[in-house]
């Protein structure tokens, strides 16, 4: 699985204007300096959040940008599918949609068991939680793990 660039900036994003909730709308410009994500790049995934149901914006001089719903009721797996669409895909599919034949077929028990912990890890931890800089115990456990540092 990889995590785009969009998704990276996404989260990062989600993160300041939840750390910012009480100030009012924030604009772009002070989410893309804070988080050094290029300008242009951030409005066009603030859009897709904003379309997605986790951001609200307001137009004018005292407008910008802010978290559609509370903290603790968005998760890192609602900001990541705002701007990607699914968590995990295969060629472009959900592993929902597959069929495979032959000694292929252990293939799709696989991927639905890898879309499911990504799952489980991705919903299971909300932007409240980033922006407390506090992860779930499971979530830590795992990042806790010597071998999940490692580069195989």
């Amino acid at each position: 699985m990889r995590i785009s660039a969009r998704a990276d900036y996404a989260v990062r994003a989600v993160v300041e204007l939840a750390v910012r909730q009480g100030q009012g709308p924030v604009k772009a410009e002070a989410v893309a300096t804070a988080q050094d994500i290029p300008h242009k790049f951030l409005e066009g995934i603030l859009g897709d959040l904003r379309r997605g149901g986790v951001v609200d914006s307001r137009r004018g001089g005292g407008g910008g940008y802010r978290l559609a719903r509370e903290a603790d009721l968005i998760t890192v797996a609602d900001v990541i599918r705002a701007v990607d669409g699914p968590i995990v895909s295969v060629r472009g599919e959900r592993p929902t949609g597959l069929a495979y034949t032959g000694t292929a077929e252990p293939l799709l028990p696989l991927w639905i068991a890898l879309r499911a912990n990504v799952r489980r890890i991705l919903e299971g931890v909300t932007i409240a939680d980033l922006a407390a800089g506090v992860l779930p115990e499971p979530v830590e456990r795992l990042a806790a793990e010597p071998a999940a540092w490692e580069n195989p």
